[in-house]
């Protein structure tokens, strides 16, 4: 029997994109909305209340508004906004960090896939601080540099334009007042003692991103180099097929760049440490559409039905 699925919200880049990889599924059986009636409360709750599953590709308030009409206990939610990342009852949707995370993906009725940038952000340090390497307490600082696929339609609009301004060729630092709406679960779900100094940039490629954490050897819990930092991580996510960790010698770190768009299309993450003995640099390399979004997402509801965890994905 196939699974029902609805995408509430499937006209935006995430929706999008989630239909998208349904096309090649021959088990599940996509519940559709007339056009007309993609806004109307009560044509929602019928589709929500059909369905197994129910992805939200929607804006914050309008995420709200969905669960609030999934009365249906049984009904199985998959947000993929911003609502519901640190809310008690959601599951937090990145399996890999702990088995606890995984188990409450495949058990849960509520899940909320990770932001972006957070994804990036949390690969990186919630194993560093479960390991006792980080403090909680640490002032951590990071940046990141992301495709403009992630903004939105007006925004995807304005970079695809003939006529675009100038500065949308160049790489645009945003969230200037340090108030990103995914500093919630990046300081929450790591569990740090305070949020982190945060400066994403948004460039002129379609989609794929880097986060990166920088480091000061000499203030964290024990001796680490970017060496034993990898060892770390490559033990920490072994078995782990979406999370890849980089040898020492890594070609692309070799090179002495990390190109946003290297892994576009691809539903993995790939993991960086360089630097040196007194300053190391972790990074997360991964595509915002994928990891980051919408294959995060399918990867969530994988694991509740019980199927291989990369089924539909690109590994």
């Amino acid at each position: 029997m196939k699974t029902k699925v609805f995408i509430d919200g499937s006209e935006g880049t995430t929706g999008l994109r989630i239909n998208e990889r349904f096309q090649k599924r021959d088990d599940i059986e996509l519940l559709h909305i007339s056009p007309e009636l993609r806004k109307d409360p009560a044509e929602r709750k019928r589709l929500i209340h059909e369905s197994d599953i129910t992805f939200l590709c929607l804006p914050d308030e309008a995420a709200r508004e969905s669960v609030a009409l999934a009365e249906n206990e049984n009904a199985v939610i998959i947000d993929t906004s911003t609502a519901h990342r640190t809310e008690e009852g959601w599951a937090y949707g990145f399996p890999e960090l702990s088995d606890a995370h995984k188990t409450a993906i495949k058990q849960g009725k509520r899940i909320a896939v990770p932001g972006c940038y957070a994804t990036g952000f949390i690969a990186l340090v919630y194993p560093l601080i479960a390991g006792g390497i980080l403090p909680k307490d640490y002032p951590v600082s990071s940046f990141a540099i992301s495709g403009y696929s992630g903004a939105g339609k007006k925004t995807i609009a304005a970079y695809e334009s003939a006529d675009r301004p100038k500065e949308l060729s160049s790489g645009r630092e945003y969230a200037l007042t340090q108030q990103h709406k995914h500093l919630k679960e990046m300081q929450k779900i790591t569990g740090l003692a305070r949020a982190p100094l945060f400066s994403p940039i948004i460039d002129d490629y379609y989609s794929g991103m880097v986060v990166t954490v920088q480091l000061y050897a000499d203030m964290l819990a024990k001796k680490e180099t970017p060496e034993t930092l990898l060892q770390y991580y490559a033990d920490y996510y072994k078995n782990k097929p979406f999370i890849k960790v980089s040898a020492a010698d890594d070609e692309t770190a070799a090179s002495g760049f990390l190109a946003g768009n290297s892994l576009s299309g691809w539903d993995g993450l790939k993991i960086y440490a360089t630097g040196n003995e007194e300053r190391i640099v972790v990074s997360s390399q991964f595509d915002n559409l994928g990891k980051g979004a919408s294959g995060a997402a399918i990867q969530c509801m994988n694991l509740i039905l019980g199927c291989d965890e990369s089924k539909g994905l690109d590994l």
